[in-house]
């Protein structure tokens, strides 16, 4: 069913059909590594730009729902962000309209209040659409970088693929950009719009140095993740955040994430596709068990 005009809204209804998703298997062979787990190296940018937006970065920041939070519970955020992204790419129809019934649960308590700085509210669609922009740039930038130039076909074709990023939300099929020139314009006009204060900047650099982990695992990956975080981030957002960046680090970046492109090739696929496939496998289980999905 495509969505339809609503009588009481006169706008186009949430989705709730989609095509028949591509398996990991399937997405591999069409793009190969796109799944890989050389993801992990643009979390963190990824994070930044989503944040970038002031309600997204306050949303977050502010968020009373501790057991989802990154800053208290690390794993299970990890856990979570992932499995929407698994569901979303590769979930059947039952699927997606399972995990958007229990974000809900989650997102309802994530709202702004009378101390607020800014105003926001985890259901808005357009902050939803923003997130999901970030995640399906993510994808593409990432797959670029450490691997290969897309051709703009094969851009426009996962850029299809790619709508149930927003949709299995509350993004409304009309609010997706039609194609990717539309998309092109969207995504300049949000980064012209992206303000990052000191409230969200100090809650950022937590994020990028991995302050939200143990001491061991700050000491060990700390550096480099910034490193790479910075990396990964467009030049406007890099300025945004007061990281340092010149044609040295350039340099380095490009090497590194080639390396890591070159790693992925002699990994099985079952291995390099581990942080999508494990998620997607627990969530399933705990669907079939009827468990929490959050």
């Amino acid at each position: 069913m495509n969505a339809q005009a609503s009588p009481l809204q006169n706008k186009p209804r949430l989705e709730h059909q989609w095509p028949e998703p591509l398996n990991a298997k399937q997405l591999d062979q069409k793009y190969p590594g796109i799944l890989d787990l050389t993801v992990f190296l643009s979390a963190g940018a990824n994070i930044i730009m989503q944040l970038a937006n002031p309600a997204v970065g306050h949303g977050v920041a502010e968020s009373r729902v501790t057991s989802g939070s990154i800053m208290h519970r690390p794993l299970k955020r990890t856990r979570t962000t992932f499995t929407y992204l698994a569901v979303a790419m590769m979930g059947s129809t039952e699927e997606k309209l399972a995990y958007r019934r229990a974000v809900n649960g989650s997102h309802k308590h994530v709202h702004s209040t009378k101390d607020s700085a800014v105003e926001y509210n985890a259901f808005d669609p357009d902050l939803q659409m923003w997130v999901a922009a970030c995640l399906y740039w993510g994808f593409v930038d990432t797959y670029q970088k450490v691997h290969r130039p897309l051709t703009r076909k094969e851009q426009e074709d996962f850029y299809r693929m790619a709508r149930p990023l927003g949709t299995t939300l509350q993004v409304r099929q009309d609010m997706w950009p039609e194609d990717l020139d539309a998309f092109d314009e969207y995504w300049q006009q949000g980064i012209q719009k992206l303000h990052i204060d000191d409230t969200v900047h100090e809650f950022l650099m937590i994020i990028a140095d991995l302050k939200f982990l143990t001491p061991v695992s700050q000491f060990l990956f700390g550096r480099f993740n910034r490193f790479v975080t910075t990396g990964f981030l467009p030049p406007e957002v890099r300025e945004k955040m007061r990281l340092d960046w010149d044609e040295e680090r350039q340099r380095k970046f490009d090497k590194t994430v080639r390396f890591f492109g070159k790693l992925m090739k002699v990994i099985p696929r079952p291995i390099r596709q581990l942080a999508y496939t494990t998620p997607l496998r627990d969530f399933r289980r705990r669907l079939a068990k009827g468990q929490p999905l959050v």
